[in-house]
C-alpha cells in the first residue's frame, strides 16, 4: 500500500485540517487510523461528495503510507502546490499589505522551513517566499509535516533572481538582511512600513549580493555564551520583534 509519486502527503490532524480548510479540492486521498476517526469523519464525507477515497488503516499501513513513523493518525494525500514566480512589477497584495513576509534564500532543511512558515503563521504573516537558490528546500512532505498547517495559511512564491526582485521593490516596502553580526538591533527597523525579513543558508548565512541587494541589516545579540540560533528559531524571533 503505497502512494502516487507525484501527490503530497500532509500528516497529522492540524496538517490535514488545513488543507481541508483552504484547498479541499486538491485532496485526492485520506487515510485514518480508528484513534483519528472522529477528527476524520468530516474529511471523509467531504471527499465521499467528490467521489474521491478514503479508508481506515492500522497504524503499521499509516506508517508505510506517510513515509514516517510521525504520521499523528492521519495522513491526506493532494496535488503538489503551485509555486509562481513574483514580479516586483506587480507585487501580491499579501506583500504589500502584511506587516513581515519572510524570504528564505538556500535554506535547505525542509524542517527549517516548516518551522519558519508555522511561526509566520501564527505570527500573522500572509505570505512566504523561497529563492531559486539550488540549495532551497521546497514545499515537501517534510515541510508540510512540520509547519502543522502553517504553509496552508500562506502565499507562497518563488523568487527567480532575488537580488534582483530586492533591488526593484516598490516604495514603502523594507527590505530587511538577517545576518550573523553587524546589523542593528530589530527595534532600529522602522515602523509601520512592509518589510521582506531576508533569511539565509543555514551554514553558511545570506551571499554578498543578497545582503547589497537589502535596505537594512539586522542582528539578534547574543546575551549569553551561544553565539547563534537555530535559523527557524531567528525566524520566530525576528519575525515577532519587526510586527510588534
Amino acid at each position: 500500500m503505497t502512494r502516487p509519486a507525484d501527490l503530497d502527503r500532509h500528516c497529522g490532524p492540524a496538517a490535514v485540517a488545513a488543507v481541508f480548510a483552504h484547498r479541499p479540492q486538491d485532496v485526492m486521498r485520506l487515510f485514518h487510523t480508528a484513534e483519528r476517526r472522529r477528527e476524520a469523519g468530516p474529511h471523509c464525507a467531504a471527499l465521499a461528495r467528490l467521489r474521491r477515497p478514503y479508508r481506515e488503516v492500522v497504524a503499521a499501513d499509516l506508517a508505510r503510507i506517510a513515509g514516517t513513523q510521525h504520521h499523528g493518525g492521519i495522513v491526506a494525500m493532494t496535488l503538489p502546490r503551485a509555486l509562481p514566480a513574483i514580479d516586483a512589477r506587480d507585487l501580491p497584495e499579501a506583500l504589500r499589505t502584511s506587516r513581515v513576509t519572510p524570504v528564505l534564500d538556500g535554506i535547505g532543511n525542509p524542517h527549517n522551513l516548516g518551522a519558519i512558515a508555522r511561526s509566520a503563521a501564527f505570527f500573522g504573516c500572509r505570505a512566504l517566499v523561497l529563492s531559486n537558490d539550488p540549495r532551497q528546500a521546497g514545499l515537501s512532505d517534510a515541510a508540510f509535516r512540520t509547519a502543522e498547517g502553517g504553509l496552508e495559511a500562506l502565499e507562497v512564491w518563488r523568487a527567480m533572481d532575488l537580488p534582483i526582485l530586492l533591488r526593484a521593490l516598490p516604495p514603502g516596502i523594507t527590505s530587511v538582511a538577517a545576518v550573523a553580526r553587524g546589523g542593528a538591533v530589530p527595534s532600529a527597523v522602522p515602523r509601520g512600513a512592509p518589510v521582506l525579513l531576508v533569511l539565509g543558508n543555514e551554514e553558511e548565512g545570506l551571499a554578498a549580493p543578497t545582503i547589497a541587494a537589502c535596505a537594512l541589516r539586522v542582528t539578534l545579540p547574543p546575551a549569553g555564551p551561544v553565539e547563534s540560533l537555530n535559523v527557524s528559531v531567528a525566524a520566530a524571533v525576528l519575525i515577532h520583534a519587526l510586527s510588534t
